[in-house]
């Protein structure tokens, strides 16, 4: 998967979210989300960092 990927999705999802909220179909406090989720934010984050691709110095 390209890391690109996963950055427009996180994008999508926000902005559909934010979406939501602000056409007052959906109750969504984000203050309320981060509280709730950041230990799982931290661990994707981790994870992502344990998973992505080494890219090789060239020493010159």
């Amino acid at each position: 998967m390209r890391p690109n990927i996963v950055g427009a999705i996180v994008l999508i999802v926000l902005g559909t979210v934010f979406l939501l909220d602000n056409l007052g179909l959906a109750d969504i406090s984000l203050g309320r989300l981060i509280r709730t989720w950041w230990p799982a934010i931290l661990i994707v984050v981790g994870l992502g960092m344990l998973f992505r691709p080494h890219r090789k110095r060239h020493d010159t």
